[in-house]
C-alpha cells in the first residue's frame, strides 16, 4: 500500500513541476502516472550503474554530477513518454531537482507511521 501511495505522491509532484517550471510539460494526470512509474524504474535499474560508472567524476566534482545524472534520467524518461515534454537538458536538471523537492516535501507530510516517524 505504501508503493501505491509513494507512486501517486510522485505523480502528483510530477504534473505540479509545470506549474512552477514552463519548460517542462505534463498534458494530463495520466501521463504524470505513466511517467512516475518510469522514473522510478529508471531510477530503481538504471541510476545505480550510472552512480558507479561516474564516481570518479562525482567525486571530483564534490557530488554535484548527481545532479546531471538525475536531469539525464528524466530527460531521457520525457523522450520515451508522448505528453511528457521537457525543453532542454538544462530545463531537465532543473525540473528534476524541482520535482525532487516536491517530492520529498509531499512524501515527508504524507508518509507517517502512527509513530510519527516517516
Amino acid at each position: 500500500m505504501r508503493l501505491v501511495l509513494t507512486w501517486f505522491i510522485n505523480a502528483a509532484a510530477l504534473f505540479a513541476v509545470p506549474y512552477l517550471m514552463h519548460s517542462v510539460d505534463v498534458t494530463s494526470v495520466g501521463t504524470a502516472l505513466i511517467a512516475a512509474l518510469i522514473l522510478g524504474l529508471v531510477n530503481t535499474l538504471i541510476r545505480p550503474l550510472l552512480l558507479l560508472l561516474t564516481l570518479p567524476v562525482t567525486v571530483l566534482s564534490l557530488g554535484l554530477f548527481i545532479f546531471v545524472i538525475n536531469g539525464f534520467m528524466f530527460w531521457m524518461v520525457a523522450k520515451v513518454v508522448d505528453g511528457f515534454h521537457v525543453d532542454s537538458f538544462w530545463a531537465a536538471i532543473g525540473g528534476a531537482l524541482l520535482y525532487s523537492v516536491i517530492s520529498w516535501a509531499l512524501s515527508t507530510l504524507l508518509l507517517k507511521d502512527a509513530d510519527g516517524k516517516s
